[in-house]
C-alpha cells in the first residue's frame, strides 16, 4: 500500500443470511482526503461503513486501516487500530443521561490514564473546535439537532484520531444548519489534516466537501462509479449515476 493510502478496502463482500448486499468492493482512501460514499436506499452504504469501522465482519475481503488488517489483527492490535479513528453516527449517539462534557470525556477516560484536569482541558478544547464552548454542562436534550451533531463530532475527535467517519451527518438538519456543518467539516480538515469518510446522499454537501466519491448500486451490489463529484455528474456514461446527480427517476427520463 502506498504511504499516501490510509484506508484500503479489498475485495469486500457482505451478506445477511443468504442475501448478498455487497460484492467485489475495492477502493482506497488517501491521507487528508474527504472521501464520500454515495448510493440510493438499500445500496449498502451503511453496511460498507460498518465494515470499515469494525462493527460488521465482511463475508469476504479485507479492510486495512493505515496498513493494518482490521479483521485479522489480534485483540491488542485491533484496540490500537480503533483508536486511530472516530465516528459520528447518524443520530450523534450521545448518552442522554450525560452532559456534553461527560459525553466527550468518555472515550478519553476509557482509553487513557490522563488526570482529570487534563481530560477537562481536552474536552473544553474539542467543544470549542466545534463551536460549543460554554455548553459543557448542557444535556443533549437541551440542544438543537445541529448542536447534537457537533457534540457528537467533538466526542469523535476526543482521542485526536487520524481518520473520521461520518454516517449521514446532514440527516434531519435544515439546509442552513447542514451547510454550517459542511463548512465545519472543511475547516477541521484544513486545520487538522484529518482523513474523512462520509456517507451521504445530500447533493449540496457532496459538492461542498467531497474530494472524491464512489457510488454503490443496489442492483449491481458493487461500485458503479468513482471520481470527483463533477466527473460523476458531467462525464459518467452510467445512466443511474447521471440520474442520481440530476435527481431524476428512470420513469421521468423515459418520458422526456
Amino acid at each position: 500500500m502506498s504511504e499516501d493510502v490510509v484506508i484500503e478496502v479489498r475485495d469486500l463482500a457482505s451478506r445477511y443470511g443468504d442475501t448478498t448486499i455487497l460484492e467485489d468492493i475495492s477502493f482506497q482512501v488517501n491521507a487528508g482526503e474527504i472521501f464520500v460514499i454515495l448510493g440510493g436506499s438499500g445500496s449498502g452504504k451503511t453496511t460498507l461503513l460498518k465494515s470499515m469501522i469494525g462493527l460488521l465482519r465482511p463475508y469476504e475481503g479485507q479492510v486495512f486501516i493505515e496498513g493494518r488488517d482490521l479483521f485479522r489483527a489480534t485483540e491488542t492490535e485491533r484496540e490500537e487500530i480503533l483508536k486511530t479513528f472516530g465516528v459520528l453516527f447518524q443520530g450523534a449517539a450521545l448518552f442522554s443521561s450525560m452532559t456534553l462534557a461527560e459525553n466527550v470525556a468518555l472515550p478519553i477516560r476509557e482509553h487513557t490514564d490522563l488526570p482529570l484536569e487534563a481530560v477537562d482541558l481536552i474536552v473544553r478544547l474539542k467543544l470549542y473546535m466545534v463551536g460549543l464552548n460554554g455548553f459543557e454542562e448542557h444535556m443533549p436534550s437541551e440542544l438543537s439537532g445541529g448542536m447534537r451533531k457537533r457534540a457528537g463530532l467533538a466526542r469523535a475527535m476526543a482521542l485526536d484520531p487520524d481518520i473520521l467517519f461520518f454516517d449521514e451527518p446532514s440527516a434531519g438538519l435544515d439546509p442552513v444548519t447542514s451547510a454550517s456543518l459542511d463548512h465545519l467539516i472543511l475547516r477541521l480538515r484544513a486545520t487538522l489534516n484529518t482523513t474523512m469518510v462520509v456517507v451521504t446522499h445530500e447533493l449540496p454537501s457532496i459538492f461542498t466537501i467531497a474530494d472524491r466519491a464512489i457510488m454503490l448500486d443496489s442492483r449491481k451490489k458493487t461500485i458503479i462509479a468513482e471520481g470527483t463529484p463533477e466527473e460523476l455528474r458531467d462525464s459518467s456514461d452510467n445512466p443511474w449515476v447521471r440520474d442520481f446527480f440530476m435527481r431524476r427517476s428512470h420513469q421521468a427520463q423515459a418520458t422526456e
